[in-house]
């Protein structure tokens, strides 16, 4: 993302004698610039309301950028979400509630196929490979439950299972844990970190704790509501997390850890002020 910006009209305002009235403009991102290495893994952080949804849905071609330039593995977002370079899980699992986990996993696989309407016959081709995704997030037992018999924590593996079942490149994670008890986000956490390791992934990953940003990531980027004095962006500052992989939960009583957590609080105090 190269000097991205995103703005809102918010209501028009109109004009005497049918003339074209003022504009009320939000704007949500301003000047972003943020540069994602291969096998990175990057979080976002910032205050309610700062636009840390709005990047990512810029990343995964879901709103156009007012201003700048954006590429996801050399390609427009929203061509590289078609191509399967990237995939996106949402803050819900966004399941259908008609399909069974099983199905809810092919999904993907069905839309591309190119013999789509023989369905029925060509369903049976792609069990192995959704069999084995349903191992990686331990749900083989799992396959022929509706979402309505699932826990939180067991959809979202689910949504996940899914956003892997073209072998992406790329996630792009707004959220997912955030409805989550912390055991089971604890879980979640380390099950994603699986994954990126043994998948080579790279990730941008959305989310509002702190202490969570810092154990997933590489860098942690924290933004402001508006724009800061200081970078002329809603970038506040970029932490690095020069920590030792492969994590595990024992990290987060490390005073290493403990240091991060604390420049991290210290940006978002500078991000709040900005607000």
């Amino acid at each position: 993302m190269e000097r991205v910006s995103k703005t809102y009209e918010i209501v028009r305002l109109p004009g005497l004698f049918g003339r074209r009235g003022t504009e009320q403009i939000l704007d949500v991102v301003t000047n972003f610039t943020l540069a994602v290495a291969p096998g990175e893994f990057v979080s976002v952080i910032g205050p309610s309301g700062c636009g840390k949804t709005t990047v990512l849905f810029l990343l995964a071609g879901l709103r156009d950028p007012t201003g700048g330039t954006i590429d996801v593995d050399g390609r427009p977002p929203r061509e590289a979400v078609r191509a399967g370079v990237s995939s996106v899980i949402f803050q819900q699992p966004v399941l259908f509630e008609w399909l069974t986990t099983e199905g809810n996993v092919l999904l993907p696989l069905r839309l591309r196929d190119p013999r789509w309407w023989f369905w029925r016959g060509r369903r049976r081709g792609y069990l192995p490979t959704v069999g084995q995704l349903l191992r990686t997030v331990e749900l083989e037992a799992f396959a022929h439950y509706y979402p309505d018999k699932l826990s939180g924590g067991m959809q979202q593996r689910v949504a996940i299972a899914r956003a892997l079942t073209l072998d992406p490149r790329v996630l792009l994670m707004d959220e997912p844990f955030g409805a989550l008890d912390e055991i089971t986000r604890d879980r979640m956490n380390l099950e994603l970190l699986r994954l990126y390791e043994d998948r080579g992934l790279t990730i941008v990953f959305v989310t509002h704790s702190i202490e969570e940003a810092v154990f997933l990531a590489d860098r942690v980027v924290v933004m402001s509501r508006g724009v800061s004095p200081r970078t002329r962006s809603s970038i506040v500052t970029e932490v690095r997390v020069d920590l030792p992989r492969p994590r595990q939960l024992a990290l987060k009583e490390d005073p290493a850890f403990f240091q991060k957590v604390r420049e991290g609080r210290a940006a978002l105090r500078e991000a709040q002020m900005t607000s």
